[in-house]
């Protein structure tokens, strides 16, 4: 095994002991590590894939500093130290349709890396998702669904989220956010990056939907009123 290869293990195995730990949290958390017990994540099935960057570069090493909370500082260091092994990719129509309105902030500035995954640089697995997320400053990414179940460890301070109405509710460092199939989600982000852990437990073929909000300007207006 691989330097590289380590320090991606070693934070995929920073993630599965925090949900361990968490394990009643959320009905999501027993789910994903139920698939994660039945795959073999052994050091003998890395796979070495060469790493790719990102032009957003700096809004990432900002994300990761800004991982602070006691709680979540083994995966923070995890992160930190694997960050240049990881094959970073944007949303370049990956999981939504040509032409879907997804708004300037999430198109701006959108990143990902699959740590297991059928595209992953950890360990591959053909229906199933674990991977890091982020978005950029002061961005709505707008409400949406899909039929892949996904649960959210929010590394970042602070995010704001909404589920199928109006009502905008903020979470701190350290918390699971589990979306069922089919379940309307959206996320604002304020003048901090925004980075998390995402698990897409099956269906992860399956195209995210954008459901239309007249509120979408509004909201995108007072994020770009943040004071620096």
């Amino acid at each position: 095994m691989t330097d590289k290869q380590r320090r991606i293990q070693a934070l995929i195995q920073s993630i599965v002991t925090y949900l361990k730990a968490h394990r009643a949290a959320t009905r999501g958390v027993d789910l994903t590590l139920d698939k994660l017990a039945a795959m073999d994540l052994s050091d003998e099935r890395l796979i070495d894939l060469p790493p790719q960057g990102t032009r957003h570069d700096e809004v990432l090493k900002n994300a990761i500093e800004g991982v602070v909370a006691p709680e979540l500082q083994d995966i923070a260091g995890c992160l930190k130290a694997a960050k240049d092994d990881l094959v970073w990719r944007e949303d370049n129509a990956q999981f939504y349709p040509p032409g879907a309105d997804l708004g300037e902030g999430y198109t701006k500035c959108n990143l990902h890396t699959l740590l297991i995954g059928p595209d992953a640089c950890g360990h591959h697995h053909p229906d199933f998702n674990l991977g890091i997320f982020m978005l950029g400053p002061r961005t709505l990414y707008r409400d949406h669904n899909h039929d892949a179940p996904e649960l959210y460890l929010n590394l970042s301070e602070k995010s704001g989220w909404r589920f199928g109405s109006r009502d905008w509710q903020d979470y701190p460092a350290g918390s699971l956010i589990w979306n069922a199939a089919g379940d309307p989600h959206a996320t604002r982000v304020y003048d901090q990056p925004f980075i998390s852990v995402f698990v897409w437990l099956e269906n992860v073929h399956s195209p995210c939907n954008v459901i239309h909000f007249d509120d979408w300007a509004e909201v995108e207006q007072d994020l770009s009123k943040q004071p620096d």
